[in-house]
């Protein structure tokens, strides 16, 4: 495909003296309204040297500039020099380019094999599988998926929640009121209902906190009961998880979670103490990131124990010394920008250069209408719900509109998970934002059934007429704006 940046460089630079080929391509701008050109070069850094104003010396290139086929015309805009893109040329590069890649229109290898790790979705084992995970899971499975287009070797994380307190307090609900066989036909809304009726009974009883405390302390030493039911949990967990990334289409390279790394934390102490960064604080350890304007992190608890932080550092010495990444990514909510800021700083403390490319992507949360969500209190939406909520109102949709339609149930399966991922992509990344219904299954506007159904109608003309269209063609009859834009 026709850069044509370099070629607005190449045209412009023959008329400048004192300036290369590469300065110019990296003065090329992208006006803002298209009514001004498709690229222009500012002249302000002319002025002095040609001792003329900047709008002189543009009006004064622009008519120098020769005719070339890529470009309709090149004005001058004030101090600026104007390129407007040929239509013909631009359709002709672009839909002969689709025509022969075909699905692989876009891609350029300039990941060269790298890897880039990507981490996402990570769900807490024995939690719901919620509402609140759909934009991990699906930004950060697009940013897999883009990486991989663009030649990196990418690699799907899953980091789940398999270790903490949590499970303490699983173990001790489960052992005083939990029923196997309940459990196994139902597994994440009752280990769910166990966690909830746990966290009520320390409101009346707090020193059932210590008890949790004491089974976590049991599972990091070892005990084979505790790992015994942790395993059981994780298990029926992971059944109840793949389904939704089945219907999801997303597949992950690993599911090592945070209870992979528990052996190799002792080495990370044993680092941060030779390199002088522990320090004690009551009987805890820290690193001091006052010099940082950062709070100062707890590195391992009194009692021994570690945190979230101890496993973040682990894993990512691991993956650099698995991997050898290119970039690390975890894709996690902007709730946790302060955590990833200490514990990349910590690394970067401990000499190792590549912090600089364990890179967070951060997002906002989202709500249901119907109000916040809190797995502590039970007030949870499953993600697994919410799909096929999506599926069944689709459903009702096609009965309504085409009941004779094909095929209608996998149709309103493809259309009713395809408009939850293209509602939660909609969204501004950064911004928190409100699940709406209406919104989502609309099939108007910007939306996934209406972006489906262009589709659709475009295969069908294609099905249609495909046979019979003909090698020639007349690029020149992409005369419209609106012709331009789709091209």
């Amino acid at each position: 495909m026709i850069d044509y940046k370099i070629k607005v460089a190449e045209l412009f630079s023959g008329l400048v003296d004192d300036v290369t080929l590469e300065d110019i391509y990296g003065m090329v701008e992208i006006p803002p309204n298209s009514h001004l050109g498709d690229f222009a070069v500012p002249c302000f850094r002319f002025a002095k040297t040609m001792r003329k104003s900047p709008n002189m010396i543009a009006e004064t290139i622009a008519s120098q500039i020769p005719a070339d086929e890529n470009f309709d015309k090149v004005v001058n805009e004030g101090p600026y020099v104007n390129f407007f893109v040929s239509k013909t040329s631009y359709a002709k590069d672009i839909l002969t380019e689709i025509h022969t890649k075909k699905e692989k229109y876009g891609t350029k290898d300039i990941g060269q094999g790298r890897s880039v790790i990507v981490e996402f979705s990570s769900p807490n084992i024995a939690k719901p599988f919620h509402i609140g995970h759909i934009r991990t899971t699906i930004i950060g499975n697009v940013l897999y998926n883009i990486y991989k287009f663009m030649g990196y070797n990418a690699i799907a994380i899953n980091h789940l929640g398999d270790y903490g307190t949590q499970f303490g307090m699983l173990i001790s609900a489960y052992k005083k009121w939990g029923v196997k066989e309940e459990i196994e036909k139902n597994p994440i809304p009752e280990l769910l209902k166990l966690y909830i009726r746990f966290n009520e009974e320390t409101e009346k009883t707090p020193e059932l906190i210590d008890e949790a405390r004491n089974w976590f302390r049991e599972l990091e030493n070892g005990n084979e009961e505790a790992i015994g039911l942790w395993q059981w949990f994780k298990d029926v967990s992971m059944i109840e998880f793949n389904r939704v990334y089945e219907m999801l289409g997303i597949k992950f390279d690993s599911f090592a979670g945070e209870s992979f790394y528990s052996d190799k934390m002792p080495r990370v102490i044993d680092e941060l103490i030779e390199k002088n960064l522990l320090k004690d604080s009551q009987g805890a350890k820290i690193v001091d990131l006052g010099a940082y304007d950062l709070p100062s992190p707890l590195i391992q608890k009194s009692d021994g124990s570690t945190l979230y932080i101890t496993r973040d550092i682990a894993a990512a010495i691991y993956r650099k010394e698995t991997y050898d990444f290119y970039k690390n990514i975890y894709v996690v909510g902007a709730q946790q920008n302060l955590h990833f800021q200490q514990w990349i700083k910590i690394v970067e403390l401990m000499g190792y250069e590549w912090a600089k490319d364990c890179i967070h992507v951060p997002f906002g949360m989202v709500s249901l209408e119907e109000g916040t969500l809190s797995t502590r209190k039970g007030r949870v939406v499953f993600l697994e719900d919410v799909l096929k909520k999506a599926v069944e109102k689709t459903l009702e949709i096609i009965n309504e509109r085409n009941p004779g339609l094909e095929n209608k149930e996998d149709v309103a399966k493809k259309v009713g998970i395809g408009a939850v991922l293209f509602q939660e992509l909609y969204n501004n990344r950064i911004k928190d934002y409100t699940f709406s219904w209406e919104k989502t299954l609309s099939f108007e506007g910007e939306t996934g059934p209406y972006t489906q159904y262009t589709y659709a109608r475009t295969c069908s003309i294609l099905n249609k007429y495909g046979d019979n269209v003909s090698t020639e063609v007349d690029y020149n009859l992409i005369k419209d704006e609106k012709e331009f834009e789709v091209t």
